[in-house]
């Protein structure tokens, strides 16, 4: 790349900002990468008009929220029917709890009885619909005509479902009450009348919750993006530091490292030489507590005795080899006489032995 194509560092800066601030998927960009890639920074801010924060372009983007607006329609007509299914299912639970408890009337027994026999035939009618039909033969060659026949009559299915209606509306009531109190345990104690009126901003405080939450949740994603780029910008100046000590203590504490040592060195020497003196200094004490005056004199004069004694012995010792060096100039004739002498010598001494041994065995 030509040295014409970078950007200068206020420019680098003012398109990392640009770049940051577009809601682009994260990416650890510096000044630095950016001043040596300006083509690149530029891509990316010509990239963040035409794709949103999730990378999609917009023409997806939007499509994808289309479809989602789809899915929450049918997702909640499917909670509607689920939600009333599941309350006929616990309506006809609590009939039979209350069967074995108490004594119902003829009227409970009768919507209950209607209701449980509309449901089934209804559910049954669903299984054997068209479209089972086309795969597979009739269950048990039953028709979907012969199980209308199993319907209730009009009139008990018209009075069913206006009752119906208002046992609906009592159970969802209940809910309601319920999930109030759970979420406000504070209003278990209000009237119905003002728990109504609670139940009815519910929902709309539920819905702003949830959307603090994920905007709380979206706060926490950034401080997260943020916190990997701090992080990873303290590790490099952590990195620099660790590279600044060390030549640190390359450059300075190596180059009086010889000085320190010679000082060290100095020291010892002197302590040294101060001990040594102090030893000296307590061998003189303890040589003065041990001998006194009268013990040196005496001392002296059996050194001199000796010295003299030791001087008599060199003087003697001197003059043995003068002698020796007489002797020895004879060379070989001396030796061979000298062997005889101590052969003969020998011989007398076990002679003079064996004499002796001979008189005292003749005692």
């Amino acid at each position: 790349m030509a040295s014409g194509d970078f950007c200068s560092p206020g420019e680098g800066m003012e398109i990392l900002q640009q770049v940051c601030s577009k809601q682009l998927p994260p990416c650890n960009l510096s000044e630095k990468d950016l001043l040596q890639n300006p083509h690149f920074s530029k891509l990316l801010l010509s990239l963040a008009q035409h794709v949103d924060e999730s990378g999609l372009s917009l023409t997806l983007a939007k499509e994808q929220a289309q479809a989602w607006k789809e899915v929450r329609l049918h997702k909640t007509t499917w909670l509607r029917s689920e939600i009333l299914q599941r309350v006929i299912q616990e309506l006809l639970v609590d009939y039979y709890v209350k069967t074995q408890d108490t004594n119902l009337t003829s009227e409970d027994k009768k919507f209950h009885e209607t209701l449980e026999q509309r449901l089934l035939v209804t559910e049954l009618t669903g299984l054997l619909g068209p479209s089972r039909e086309k795969e597979m033969p009739p269950l048990l060659g039953l028709e979907k005509a012969d199980l209308l026949e199993l319907m209730p009559p009009s009139e008990d299915f018209v009075w069913m479902r206006a009752r119906l209606l208002l046992e609906v509306e009592e159970q969802l009531k209940k809910k309601c009450f319920t999930l109030l109190c759970y979420h406000d345990p504070n209003s278990d104690s209000d009237s119905e009348t003002l728990k109504a009126a609670k139940v009815w901003k519910l929902a709309e405080i539920l819905v702003g919750e949830k959307q603090q939450c994920q905007d709380a949740k979206s706060q926490q994603q950034e401080q997260m993006v943020l916190l990997e780029k701090k992080s990873a910008t303290y590790s490099q100046v952590l990195l620099r530091c660790l590279a600044l000590l060390q030549r640190l203590l390359q450059e300075h504490r190596l180059k009086t490292q010889s000085e320190l040592d010679r000082i060290n060195a100095q020291y010892l020497e002197i302590k040294c030489s101060a001990m040594i003196l102090k030893l000296r200094m307590e061998e003189l004490k303890i040589l003065s507590d041990t001998y006194t005056t009268e013990k040196v004199e005496v001392h002296r004069l059996i050194r001199d005795r000796l010295e003299g004694a030791i001087c008599l012995q060199e003087q003697d010792m001197e003059k043995s080899r003068q002698v020796l060096s007489t002797y020895e100039v004879l060379g070989e004739e001396f030796d061979r006489l000298v062997k005889e002498y101590t052969q003969l010598k020998q011989a007398t001494e076990n002679k003079r032995w064996a004499l002796q041994e001979f008189n005292k065995a003749c005692r």
